[in-house]
Order: structure tokens, then sequence, then C-alpha cells
């Protein structure tokens, strides 16, 4: 099912000038220079946190040097009217400002899937690749959009995500998720080096009560004394990890804090969905 792309300018939408399959696809027409946000609906037209995601484009485009005009009623009505037209029923769906048209959004919208309950009944395996911390992590940039595709089409058969690591060999992020451990009864997650992502606002809202958490990033060469980890990213929500460059974490199976963060998460989603 093709992917249906947009340009919202001051003139109002108009149908882009290329065709693509996805936002993967669609992703090799959008400039270099920009910033970007993803997520997804939920009952075809409510979302969650899109506030939050559209504040971050905000502060994504003052640290890029982008002068950002966002009327957010404007570009709501858009989307609700593309997912009409559409009518995929949930959608996921990229927002790009180029910095070079910073008054004409990119507006790209695909059917969404979501995460097939085998992913989180068996965890994923995923791998660390060094010195891969990225360049102003703090903004969502399209820059990274298109350098992350290498180190995707670089994962081996079987893996599930790359997480960063910097010159230090601490794990800071996934290419498109943020990473979680626990460690010595506390959850770990970067505090600093990252981009702070959506879903990682509801888990540090939810894990306090679950377990004490430490905004400090951990080290590579302590995996095999993780009891358990995962990831989060607005689409996909909590992840559970359990195996990180060859090395078991705990059981190898999804850790009993991870479900039950994971429950709280899926809680949480379920009371704060908003009208698009």
């Amino acid at each position: 099912m093709p992917t249906l792309i947009k340009f919202l300018s001051p003139d109002g939408l108009q149908p882009a000038t290329y065709t693509a399959n996805s936002l993967a696809e669609a992703a090799q027409y959008e400039p270099d220079d920009g910033i970007y946000t993803v997520a997804n609906t939920f009952n075809m037209f409510q979302t969650l946190k899109l506030n939050a995601h559209l504040d971050r484009m905000e502060d994504s485009a003052q640290r890029a040097n982008i002068p950002l005009q966002l009327d957010r009623g404007t570009l709501k009505a858009a989307l609700r009217a593309m997912i009409a037209e559409a009518n995929f029923g949930d959608v996921r769906f990229r927002v790009t400002v180029p910095k070079a048209t910073p008054d004409t959004f990119i507006l790209s919208i695909e059917p969404f899937k979501p995460l097939a309950p085998e992913i989180i009944a068996q965890g994923v395996r995923c791998i660390t690749a060094a010195n891969s911390a990225r360049h102003n992590p703090a903004a969502k940039t399209t820059d990274w959009m298109h350098a992350r595709t290498a180190l995707a089409n670089a994962m081996p058969p079987g893996i599930y995500d790359t997480f960063l690591l910097d010159e230090n060999g601490m794990i800071l992020e996934g290419l498109g998720a943020n990473f979680y451990a626990i460690l010595d009864g506390e959850l770990r997650t970067a505090g600093e080096g990252v981009l702070f992502g959506i879903a990682q606002q509801i888990v540090l809202e939810i894990a306090p009560p679950i377990l004490p958490v430490r905004r400090e990033a951990v080290s590579v060469s302590q995996i095999a004394h993780f009891s358990e980890a995962f990831l989060t990213s607005s689409s996909r929500g909590i992840v559970p990890v359990i195996e990180i460059d060859g090395i078991r974490i705990g059981a190898g199976v999804p850790g009993e804090k991870t479900l039950t963060l994971l429950e709280a998460y899926q809680a949480w989603v379920k009371a704060h969905l908003e009208d698009l």
C-alpha cells in the first residue's frame, strides 16, 4: 500500500512531487538539512503526546538554527484530512521541515503496523556500534535519519537494533529508540548525549514506584551484569532486549520488571490518548 505524501505550505496542502511505498523509502527524497518527528495514531484519529512531539520539533529547530513557524492547529487539521483521505485506519506519520523552506512541511503517512506479540513475548537481540554517538543528539535532525540507514543496513539477520556507544564505551541510545538497563536493582538510562524520547517521558513517570531510576548511562563492559534491558520508541512502546553483542541478558527472556513497566506503560497510554 503506497504512502500518502503531501506538502503543507502557507497555500495549503499540495501533492508531493514523488511517490514511495513506505516512510523509509520516502526518506530518500527528504533533505539532509532539516528536522522531523515520527508518531502514530490510535483509533484512527487519536494521538499520544503529540504536543510533546511538536515541542521537541520547536526545540530541535532552535538547536539547528531553523526559523520554524509552527501553527499547530493547521498542522493537525492537515494530518486529519490526510488520514481521512488515505483511509488506512491507524497510521504512522512523519512531519519533516527542511531548513531551506521552513514554511513548508513534508507530511508522510503509512499504515501503522503494531509490534508482533511474539516480539514482546520473546524479546529481541541487539548489537552495539563503537564510537557512534550522534552529533547534536538533542536535536531530531534529518541528517541522522539518513546517516543511521548505513548502520541499519549493516545489522546481521536476527538483530533488531544497534545501540550507539560513545568514545568511552557507554551505551547511549538505539538508532531510533532510547535504551535502558536494569543494573544492581536500578533502572539506568543515559541522561546526556542522546535524544530524549517521547516514550521515555512516560517511562520516567511510571518507573519510580516500580524501581529506582538513575539518569546515567551504563558501560558496554557491564552487559553481562544487566538483570534486564529494554528499549522504547513512540510507535513501539517498550520492547524487551534479551541479548546484546551475543551476551545473554538475565535469563534470556523478558524480565519481570520490564513486563511490569510494560503493563504500567500500556495503562498510561490508554488513559492519555487525545483527539488529533
